[in-house]
C-alpha cells in the first residue's frame, strides 16, 4: 500500500514529481474544464493559512476588504490602452446571458483595476477621501494555453489590493510597503528566501508605471515570480476620471496602485521545500503542524494507547498547536508514516504501549529523515518540545532554501558564464537597461530578467550581453 505512493525522483523528473505530488498529497485535482483546477480540502487549508497570514498584515497597515463583481463591461478593459493590449489574448468573454445575446459583451475579470477604477471615480471627491486602501480576496480568469496545477491555471485564487492616493510619493510608498509585506510573509511564514526588485519595462504589468516583484528560486533552479506590486501612476485615474479636490480647491487626478499574491505561492512552497518523499511544509503555514500516530498490536494495547493519544491531542490543541490524531483503522502505522510524510506534516508523534508505560513519546522531524530526526521526549515535556521543534524546523527550512539559492546563483561577468549560470540557476549580472539586450538574452538562453534587485552592489560595470556601461545588476533566470 505504501509502495503505491512512491514518487518520481526530483532529480530525474522534477516536473512529473511536482505533478504527481500535488495529486497524491491531495492538494488539488484536475477539473472537467481543461486548464482549471479543483483545490481539495488539504490544499485549501494551506491556502487559508496563507490568506490569514497576509490578511492580518494588510489590516495592520490600514487596508480593508471588499468585493467587486466577477463580470466587467468589455468597454472598461478597452479604456486603458496598454492594459487591453496586455490582457486581450487572455480574456474570457461572455456574449450571451438569459438565452439572449448581450448588448455589450462582458469580460470575466482577469484582474480588477478597471471595475475598481470605475467605483473609485464615484467614491472619491475630496482629499479627505484619500488614501483609499481596499483589498479583495477572489478568483480571476486568464485564458492560459499551457497550464500546471497551482502555478498557472485558467482560474486562480488570489488577493488584489487597489489603492488611491493624493500624491505620486504616497503611491510609490504604498507600492514599496506592499512589496515589503510580501517579502516578510515569504521569509517569516513560508520560509522562502526571496529577492525583492524592480521589473524591467518589458516585464511590467500592463498599465503600470513601475512593477516590483519578489522572485524565488525553485528546487530545480528555475525562478518563480511569487508576488507583485504595481505603481499605476495616473494611468487608470485618467482613463476612469478618478479625481479629487485638493486642499486649495483644485481638481487633481489620483495616483493609484495594485498588488497581488496568488495560489501559485502554494506551488512555490511545494517546489522550494519538497523532497522525494513528498511535501515538507513550513510549520507556520502547515494545515497540521503535528500528527499523532498510535501504535498497537491488540485490543488491550489499543485501549491504553488510544486513551493516551487522545489526552496528548487535547494537550497539544490547548497549546495552540494544529494537531491531527490518525485513528484510521485497516492501515498499518508504516503506511500512516509514509502518508503523513507525503503530506509534509512537520512533526510526527509516535505513541506505542511501551511509550505509554515509560511515560515517553517519540518525535520525528519531517525535514530530517531517519534516526537523525528522531528523539524520545518525556511525556510531560511534549508540548514544550513540539513548540521548540516547530521553531527549529521553520528556521532550518529557510536556511536550507537560502543555501540552495546561493549555491546556484553566479555573479556572471561574461556571456559564457551567464549562459552556464541560467542553465541551472540564476545569473546576477550587469545590464545596460536596453530592451534589445534583454530580448536577445531571452531569445538565445530562454532566460528572462527576473528583477533588478533593490539591493545593489554599487559602482558600475559592463553589460553582460553588449559590453556597454551599466549602473545596475539584474537577476536573470529561466522561469515558470
Amino acid at each position: 500500500m505504501a509502495e503505491e505512493k512512491k514518487l518520481p525522483s526530483r532529480s530525474e523528473d522534477f516536473s512529473e514529481w511536482y505533478n504527481q505530488l500535488v495529486l497524491r498529497a491531495e492538494l488539488a485535482d484536475y477539473a472537467p474544464v481543461r486548464g482549471c483546477m479543483i483545490v481539495r480540502p488539504y490544499g485549501w487549508a494551506l491556502w487559508e493559512n496563507i490568506t490569514q497570514a497576509l490578511d492580518g498584515r494588510f489590516k495592520a497597515t490600514g487596508h480593508v476588504n471588499a468585493a467587486f463583481p466577477l463580470l466587467i463591461p468589455r468597454s472598461f478593459i478597452d479604456k486603458e490602452k496598454s492594459h487591453v493590449a496586455g490582457f486581450s489574448p487572455e480574456l474570457a468573454v461572455v456574449t450571451h446571458g438569459g438565452g439572449e445575446e448581450l448588448e455589450e459583451p462582458l469580460v470575466i475579470r482577469p484582474t480588477s483595476e478597471t471595475i475598481i477604477g470605475h467605483a473609485y471615480a464615484r467614491w472619491i471627491q475630496s482629499y479627505r477621501d484619500l488614501p483609499l486602501l481596499i483589498n479583495q480576496w477572489n478568483s480571476v480568469v486568464r485564458w492560459e494555453l499551457r497550464t500546471k496545477l497551482f502555478l498557472r491555471t485558467l482560474e486562480f485564487y488570489w488577493q488584489e489590493g487597489h489603492t488611491a492616493h493624493a500624491t505620486a510619493e504616497e503611491a510609490e510608498a504604498e507600492t514599496r510597503q506592499m512589496l515589503d509585506i510580501y517579502a516578510d510573509f515569504a521569509v517569516r511564514d513560508a520560509a522562502i528566501p526571496v529577492i525583492p526588485g524592480r521589473k524591467s519595462a518589458a516585464e511590467r504589468f500592463a498599465g503600470a508605471d513601475q512593477t516590483y516583484s519578489i522572485e524565488a528560486m525553485m528546487g530545480d533552479g528555475k525562478a518563480l515570480q511569487a508576488g507583485t506590486s504595481h505603481n499605476l501612476g495616473q494611468n487608470f485615474a485618467q482613463a476612469f476620471d478618478i479625481r479629487y479636490l485638493d486642499r486649495d480647491g483644485a481638481l487633481q487626478h489620483c495616483w493609484t496602485t495594485s498588488w497581488g499574491l496568488s495560489t501559485r505561492f502554494v506551488g512555490a512552497i511545494i517546489m522550494v521545500h519538497g523532497d522525494d518523499q513528498g511535501l515538507i511544509l513550513p510549520p507556520r503555514l502547515a494545515p497540521f503542524q503535528a500528527v499523532i500516530v498510535p501504535i498497537f498490536r491488540n485490543d488491550a494495547e489499543k485501549t491504553s494507547v488510544r486513551d493516551a493519544a487522545r489526552k496528548l491531542l487535547a494537550e497539544l490543541s490547548d497549546a495552540a498547536i494544529r494537531v491531527k490524531l490518525d485513528e484510521r483503522e485497516g492501515v498499518s502505522p508504516g503506511f500512516k508514516f509514509n502518508d503523513w510524510e507525503m503530506r509534509g506534516v512537520p512533526l510526527r508523534l509516535e505513541l506505542g504501549p511501551r511509550d505509554v508505560a515509560q511515560g515517553n513519546v517519540v518525535l520525528a522531524r519531517r525535514d530530517k529523515p531517519g534516526k537523525e530526526g528522531k528523539s524520545i521526549v518525556a511525556r510531560q515535556a511534549v508540548a514544550a518540545s513540539v513548540i521548540e521543534w516547530l521553531k527549529e524546523i521553520q528556521q532550518a527550512l529557510f536556511d536550507r532554501a537560502l543555501a540552495f539559492r546561493k549555491s546556484r546563483t553566479v555573479d556572471a561577468a561574461t556571456y559564457g558564464e551567464f549562459k552556464d549560470a541560467v542553465a541551472w540557476g540564476f545569473a546576477f549580472s550587469w545590464w545596460c537597461g536596453r530592451s534589445e539586450c534583454e530580448e536577445k538574452i531571452k531569445e538565445e538562453t530562454m532566460a528572462t530578467m527576473r528583477c533588478i534587485p533593490l539591493e545593489q552592489p554599487g559602482g558600475t560595470g559592463k553589460c553582460v550581453y553588449c559590453g556597454a556601461p551599466a549602473s545596475e545588476k539584474g537577476i536573470f533566470g529561466r522561469a515558470y
